[in-house]
């Protein structure tokens, strides 16, 4: 009986094809017969099924979305016919499959999707089936450029790790021959479209972008991968200590584009409004009178806020014709006062006001009294002179 079973088996065995055993470095595409826990079950060319091992898969698969019969490319590692061993891996022949992608997207300059899952202070990784390339802090658009005072390093990084497993729009900008740098260049992704807008962009139209940073010396202003500086002297016609007070990061804010040359774009918001010197002018000349609130008190000066937020001073000496030693002893805070306008250059931003010049000088009437006095005196004299000739 035993040897009868043992001829079936060897006729059954050379009627039988042959075995196909898969070569090291083959990439193959098989069915998935069952996914267990972290390990995935593959049909082997309808001949045997084999382990593919968690540490084989990595992340490059979610086992979720993984069903009998469906299909999976893996490479193989490492064979033995004498042992009857495969090591096979789905990681390492997705790698190979990105690689590839990679390199038809330097070739092509197609713009494509990732997520960085790392950042460190030069950049951020991204993190592809296992293998990690990078987008420098140089090719991040100003939107997510890290722009931050005196170039703190951990301000840097906190803000690249803010970043993280967001999406991208990039572009492939370097492929090397053994696939160790791989860079990816956000800027590049939208080089086509910063160069339509700046063509479209002309001297003094006005614009509303977006607020991407604000620092001591100015807010950065960012629309279609344009970004420039409102420098704190084009915020506001006053002086400005904070120009956070002015606006908020991803703000949309109106502005005027005061100078255009070549990709240099000079911008300003405080030219939006109208010059209030200019505004002061249509209204006062030389010689006017104005009626202003004193804001402002110091022992030599007096300071009227005027119009439009213009505040100027009166000095000490246009307060009376009697001497000042003290503007406090005269005049109040929120006190309001008349003054009159004795010079006015709004060109060069210069007023100047007298609140004595309003009031009749008490010296010159007291003058006036001793000349009346002495001519008096005069005319006596004369009279006494005659009558004493007339004897």
């Amino acid at each position: 009986m035993q040897n009868k079973d043992l001829s079936l088996f060897e006729e059954v065995f050379k009627e039988s094809p042959e075995i196909k055993y898969p070569k090291e470095g083959e990439i193959v595409n098989w069915e998935v017969v069952k996914v267990e826990k972290k390990n995935i079950l593959v049909n082997v060319n309808n001949q045997f099924s084999w382990l593919v091992v968690s540490r084989e898969i990595w992340n490059t698969v979610d086992l979720n979305t993984l069903t009998p019969w469906s299909n999976i490319d893996v490479m193989v590692l490492w064979d033995s016919v004498e042992k009857w061993l495969l090591i096979l891996s789905l990681k390492r022949a997705n790698q190979i499959k990105s690689l590839d992608n990679l390199n038809k997207y330097y070739n092509s300059e197609e713009i494509i999707t990732v997520k960085p899952t790392e950042a460190n202070k030069w950049g951020l990784l991204v993190d592809i089936d296992g293998l990690k390339w990078f987008i420098p802090v140089s090719q991040l658009t100003p939107l997510n450029y890290p722009r931050v005072e005196w170039a703190d390093p951990s301000k840097i990084l906190e803000h690249l790790e803010w970043l993280v497993w967001k999406e991208f729009k990039v572009k492939v900008i370097n492929v090397d021959e053994d696939w160790k740098k791989i860079i990816f260049s956000e800027k590049a992704a939208i080089s086509e479209t910063r160069d339509k807008a700046l063509s479209r962009l002309k001297e003094w139209d006005v614009v509303e972008w977006i607020v991407s940073w604000i620092l001591t010396y100015g807010l950065f202003i960012t629309f279609d991968g344009l970004e420039w500086l409102v420098h704190v002297s084009e915020i506001d016609r006053w002086h400005v200590n904070d120009p956070s007070k002015f606006a908020k990061v991803w703000q949309k804010v109106k502005v005027k584009v005061i100078g255009l040359d070549k990709d240099k774009i000079s911008l300003s918001i405080k030219r939006l409004k109208e010059n209030p010197w200019d505004l002061l002018a249509k209204k006062y000349k030389v010689g006017d009178t104005i009626k202003a609130p004193i804001s402002r008190i110091s022992q030599f000066w007096a300071f009227m806020e005027l119009e439009g937020w213009i505040q100027w001073l009166i000095h000490l000496s246009e307060i009376s014709h009697w001497v000042v030693k003290d503007v406090r002893d005269f005049i109040k805070v929120w006190e309001e006062v008349e003054a009159k306008i004795i010079n006015f250059d709004p060109k060069q931003k210069r007023i100047g006001l007298s609140i004595k010049a309003l009031k009749e000088n008490p010296k010159e009437d007291t003058s006036k009294e001793e000349v009346k006095k002495e001519n008096s005196k005069e005319n006596i004299s004369k009279e006494e002179v005659k009558k004493e000739a007339s004897k």
